[in-house]
């Protein structure tokens, strides 16, 4: 199995990277290429089972677009075949259709997504997050200059039950096609949702997947869980 992770040198905010380190914890045995800015993606020339991007500094997200965009194509393409894709952070942006800035000018995106994002750097947000994704309680909290807007009513990845999801008017959290999972919330993502990450061994194709460190994960997300319910209800 073959693990492709984006730009780690620089898509690497929140600790967010970590959701590669465990899951190399749970799949011991798959190859994790880290693909640097400059080199062309092992997605492009090899069979790549899970494609991984987390947040970025702003002033990297223009970059990162440029480079991945003789790619677009190819991308797409991997999307249909039900490849694994887990986009985190403002890394969601990057799939979309621009980012709009404070003047009002856009940077165009990929435009693989039907999303886009309007960003406010004078304004952060924080907050907490619980959603929904099935029958899995999603956890994590977000961390963002940027609202997005989509809609992703047939397509989102979690029904929030507390924060917000894809802007503050939204009830609706991320985007979910296929395979690909792009949500802005953080955590690192798989080791705060361990049903999740449960998840995705089954979507790649582990038939009986088992957790790093199962019960102690298990017993911290509980936990976690109960602290983010009480402090958001």
């Amino acid at each position: 199995m073959k693990i492709e992770m984006l730009y780690p040198e620089v898509c690497n905010l929140f600790g967010d990277i970590s959701n590669i380190k465990y899951l190399k914890k749970c799949l011991p045995d798959a190859e994790i290429i880290k693909t640097e800015i400059n080199s062309e993606p092992a997605f492009v020339t090899q069979d790549i089972d899970m494609i991984y991007m987390g947040p970025m500094p702003e002033n990297i997200q223009e970059v990162a677009i440029r480079k991945l965009r003789p790619y677009k194509e190819k991308i797409e393409e991997l999307i249909k075949k039900n490849v694994v894709f887990l986009v985190t952070g403002n890394a969601v942006e990057l799939f979309g259709k621009y980012i709009e800035n404070e003047d009002g000018s856009k940077i165009e995106a990929l435009g693989i997504l039907d999303l886009y994002a309007e960003r406010n750097m004078m304004a952060r947000h924080s907050s907490m997050f619980l959603g929904k994704y099935e029958d899995i309680e999603i956890i994590g909290y977000k961390d963002q200059f940027t609202m997005a807007y989509s809609d992703n009513s047939n397509n989102y990845f979690s029904q929030v039950i507390g924060g917000i999801g894809l802007n503050k008017e939204s009830k609706l959290e991320g985007i979910k096609i296929n395979n690909l999972i792009a949500t802005y919330v953080l955590g690192p993502i798989l080791i705060f949702n361990p049903l999740l990450t449960k998840k995705i061994l089954t979507m790649l194709g582990v038939k009986e997947p088992k957790l790093a460190y199962e019960k102690e994960i298990m017993d911290a997300y509980n936990q976690r869980l109960e602290e983010v319910k009480s402090r958001i209800n």
